[in-house]
């Protein structure tokens, strides 16, 4: 029983895990598996995720936001704001993170007005605008940070990639919030936490020196000598908070892409499919293996970062598995509503596949 609730916590962990022991068998481990792994992506993003939790730890991202949702004052407003809120913390905190932050919001505003019926809707559209608002920045998902820094892409180019369908994707949730209708809500304030102010800004100045890191204007070991020090005084609890399981969970794919990269086989017809399009092959790897293995996989065999940076942001939209952010919109929307989950997948997808369709067209036809 433990195993299996440890496999459905961490699916993509363990699948990542047989996916890397196959190819071990296949490729056996050598002193050429040290040059699988991207050190610098897996430090920029433990860092991250640290700092990240020292702020949710003094619940800074819930006050903010809450005090955002409080200022709307009907059901249409209620959505943009989660959406939007959702939407930029995806570019700063990550995807993941801010699902976790800010479904429990849209889960409360909701309740305390009376709107349940309108919860799959909003969880979709939240997943759905965390997914597309971390393509901006190199550290608003996870496959981006791998890119930006495989590739060595200037910032200014990769957010000069990515401003396109970022802008396509905020016109597309705006519309899918204003079909909404007005209807009058109220939310009173019943919440007596206040922000600790200079932990405040002693975590945001941790955090905009994480971002620097990213951003290759200190080297990333300066970064692993003072953020996790700092934490280890100020909050031991961020750091066991750390999404571990998600740093393993590269590690895994790390390995398992090299591997793959080192099989002719595999590499003859990848490469192949990647020459005639590598926009539409990685949309494609996106909804069977999820955004980040696709990521990892295909920059083995291709230097046309452009378009695979488009294929790996746009195909998080799709399929349940195609990002990992879904599967946690999917597993907290399950505990909140039990028996519901029939209803929101057949929703979920509608509403992906459209976003999926739109932003593909928009890539191939207008972006390229």
């Amino acid at each position: 029983m433990q195993a299996l609730r440890f496999f459905k916590k961490h699916t993509v962990l363990c699948v990542a895990t047989l996916a890397a022991l196959a190819t071990c068998c296949i490729v056996p481990p050598s002193a050429e598996y040290l040059g699988y792994f991207d050190f610098k992506t897996l430090t920029c993003l433990f860092l991250t995720l640290a700092v990240v939790c020292a702020l949710r730890n003094i619940k800074f991202f819930t006050i903010l936001a809450r005090r955002i949702v409080m200022l709307t004052g009907n059901l249409r407003m209620l959505s943009l704001a989660l959406i939007y809120i959702t939407f930029i913390g995806s570019m700063l905190i990550a995807n993941d993170m801010a699902l976790i932050t800010f479904l429990p919001l849209g889960y409360f505003a909701l309740s305390v007005t009376k709107k349940e019926k309108h919860m799959a809707y909003i969880f979709i559209l939240q997943n759905i605008s965390a997914n597309l608002g971390g393509m901006l920045t190199p550290f608003g998902n996870p496959q981006n940070l791998y890119l930006y820094t495989a590739y060595e892409i200037p910032t200014g180019e990769f957010m000069g990639i990515m401003l396109p369908p970022f802008l396509l994707a905020v016109a597309m949730l705006t519309v899918c919030c204003l079909v909404l209708k007005p209807e009058p809500l109220a939310i009173e304030e019943a919440f007596p936490e206040k922000l600790n102010k200079p932990r405040t800004v002693l975590y945001l100045v941790l955090f905009a020196l994480s971002i620097l890191l990213v951003f290759r204007v200190f080297p990333y070991w300066i970064g692993l000598l003072v953020i996790p020090v700092i934490l280890f005084f100020a909050d031991r609890d961020a750091l066991k908070a750390v999404d571990y399981p998600l740093l393993l969970t590269f590690v895994m794919f790390f390995i398992f892409s090299g591997n793959m990269a080192r099989i002719d086989l595999v590499r003859d017809v990848l490469s192949a499919l990647l020459e005639k399009s590598t926009l539409l092959i990685s949309i494609l790897s996106c909804q069977v293996i999820s955004n980040v293995p696709s990521a990892i996989l295909l920059s083995q065999f291709t230097e046309n970062y452009r378009e695979l940076l488009l294929g790996v942001n746009i195909g998080g939209t799709g399929t349940l598995i195609a990002s990992l952010a879904s599967l946690i919109t999917f597993s907290e929307y399950k505990l909140l509503h039990p028996g519901d989950g029939k209803h929101y997948f057949l929703l979920f997808t509608l509403l992906n596949l459209l976003f999926l369709a739109v932003l593909t067209a928009a890539a191939y036809f207008i972006f390229l």
